[in-house]
């Protein structure tokens, strides 16, 4: 068995660690190195005690990393680092890049979205978008793959095969989307602390400021051959991880369920339940799977579909780990298979 060198880069933050606790059981994928800038030179198990029991490498700077041999990096840096990070890395490395510096394929709407120029053109032409399902063709032969927004995939998989079945209206989609605190880093924010998010929730970025609508027009415009722009409002929940995202749509609910189902009825990791079944985050905690569900409303023509997912596996992390097999030349699923974690 071939055993392929791969490298994390922002291995302290949370998706850093979730990639570390998803390839240590991958049987063809070996850490080769893990950067943490402000941790470097700490052993992993120091910064992250659940998974002291694996052998792995001390935490570096990025400069000290020694990249011969290596054959895939996992780019878990903040937004608007990794640009020139992976400019500077070596050239023949593939790299899947979980964070969204290079998800908008039009530069205007990264300076749109994101507030100031790329800083890699160059590199944004030859990224392929990261959602496995949609974009798996292109993601085996590429070099550079940009994963999407946790937020951003669970919209999507509820959305995009009803969009291009043409069996919703464009024009009247509303996405309320619930979301973990993980979802919003490692780093320390008053707004995050126990005191502050506890016994409580909250929306934010209301009146279509987030940034993941970006991504939504994008896809959905393309699907669509028109513009398509929906209603986003995400809420944050007092909960460490998962999504639920509630969207409305109109349409006639059974076709709804039946374009989902055909969809994703051979996908691994995408199960869509019973007409009239609601998925819970609880289900898929810890996991690469995604559930959805449909609903009819009770006026006439409406229906509610509801998608969830763990925002650091299937949303990040296992997504990263999902690409990076299709680039390797590997099974989709290896590594991945692990069971929800349940209660």
């Amino acid at each position: 068995m071939i055993v392929h060198n791969v490298v994390i880069l922002g291995a302290s933050g949370y998706t850093g660690a979730e990639l570390v606790r998803l390839i240590s059981t991958h049987p063809s994928l070996r850490i080769h190195a893990l950067s943490g800038e402000r941790k470097a030179g700490m052993a992993y198990g120091d910064v992250f005690p659940h998974l002291r029991h694996l052998s792995l490498p001390v935490l570096q700077k990025i400069e000290e990393i020694n990249f011969a041999g290596v054959d895939l990096v996992f780019c878990a840096l903040p937004h608007a680092t990794s640009q020139a990070v992976i400019a500077a890395l070596p050239t023949g490395l593939r790299v899947v890049d979980l964070s969204a510096d290079f998800r908008l394929r039009d530069l205007a709407a990264y300076e749109k979205w994101y507030g100031q120029p790329h800083a890699a053109p160059q590199l944004q032409a030859e990224a392929v978008y990261g959602l496995t399902e949609f974009y798996r063709d292109q993601i085996r032969s590429a070099r550079l793959v940009a994963g999407t927004g946790c937020n951003a995939a669970t919209g999507q998989y509820a959305l995009c095969p009803l969009i291009a079945d043409g069996v919703i209206d464009l024009d009247e989609i509303v996405i309320d989307l619930k979301a973990g605190v993980s979802g919003a880093g490692r780093a320390l924010k008053e707004n995050l602390l126990h005191a502050e998010l506890s016994e409580g929730t909250h929306s934010y970025s209301a009146g279509g400021k987030h940034r993941h609508l970006g991504e939504f027009d994008q896809e959905f415009s393309a699907l669509a051959g028109r513009r398509v722009q929906v209603q986003f409002t995400p809420h944050l929940l007092p909960m460490n991880r998962g999504i639920l995202a509630t969207v409305y749509v109109r349409g006639t609910p059974e076709d709804i369920h039946a374009s989902l189902a055909r969809r994703y009825g051979s996908e691994p990791f995408l199960k869509v339940l019973p007409f009239g079944g609601l998925p819970s985050t609880r289900d898929v905690r810890g996991s690469n799977y995604v559930h959805i569900g449909v609903v009819g409303d009770r006026i006439a023509g409406r229906a509610v579909v509801v998608a969830v997912l763990d925002n650091l596996t299937k949303g990040s992390s296992g997504q990263a780990l999902q690409n990076a097999n299709l680039m390797l030349g590997l099974e989709e699923t290896t590594g991945l298979l692990m069971a929800p974690v349940f209660p």
